[in-house]
């Protein structure tokens, strides 16, 4: 089957998506500098920190990166503030305006890619991420496509990693849920490991003039409320 025509309207779709939100006033709900983002940008650091350390190792000077869907930079920005070497990583996203933030923005010597995952050479990366990517991707067949060509990249012995939502947004009809069945069936892996993170954002933004303990302890004590995951799965050699 050729999926060329519903990828190209698959990606239409998801530019179309972030223009209309980017800038928007939804926006204003993410700014950094509210209690509950601070909380869960601490939340999902830590949950990197933990993933990263057991998996690739401790030291990532010489690990290489590709950061698929990257977004303004942040997370690559945050590997070389763990001590990974720019010249190591390579960031992809399919939206100019944010690569070209995240250029701006990033230590120089970062590899940027406009575009899909096609032109990069294959089994060249020691761990391929995706934070919250799939769940923009509604198409099954397409989310399968980009799942696959992360494995292309991956290196035998490399690790594949994903953030995102555990459930649907009832608000928000472009995006969908990501499941454990859908990653095990992508990738055929050893060494998996998942857990879920971060409060339901409606919650957390109720939560936001409480405490910062009350959320923490809601958040240890009903797992059904974490709104996300984490998964690493290793390629085997």
């Amino acid at each position: 089957m050729d999926t060329q025509p519903s990828q190209q309207a698959e990606q239409e779709r998801i530019e179309d998506v972030y223009r209309n939100w980017h800038g928007g006033a939804a926006l204003a709900r993410y700014a950094w500098h509210r209690p509950e983002i601070l909380q869960q940008v601490a939340a999902r650091a830590r949950g990197f920190a933990d993933l990263l350390s057991c998996t690739v190792g401790p030291d990532l000077s010489s690990v290489q990166v590709l950061d698929v869907g990257c977004g303004t930079g942040g997370f690559l920005r945050q590997m070389i503030d763990w001590g990974a070497s720019p010249a190591n990583l390579t960031g992809t996203e399919l939206q100019k305006d944010r690569l070209d933030h995240a250029r701006r923005y990033t230590a120089h010597g970062v590899r940027w890619h406009l575009g899909t995952l096609d032109a990069l050479p294959p089994a060249s990366y020691d761990l391929v991420t995706a934070l919250t990517v799939f769940s923009s991707v509604l198409d099954p067949a397409l989310r399968h496509e980009l799942a696959t060509q992360m494995w292309r990249a991956l290196r035998p012995g490399g690790w594949c990693l994903v953030f995102d939502f555990r459930y649907d947004n009832p608000r928000n009809r472009n995006v969908r849920k990501v499941t454990r069945g859908e990653l095990q069936e992508w990738w055929p892996g050893s060494g998996q490991r998942y857990r879920s993170l971060v409060l339901a954002p409606p919650i957390h933004r109720l939560l936001a003039v409480a405490p910062y303990m009350v959320s923490e302890l809601l958040t240890a004590l009903a797992p059904v409320l974490r709104s996300h995951f984490m998964y690493v799965v290793r390629k085997e050699e």
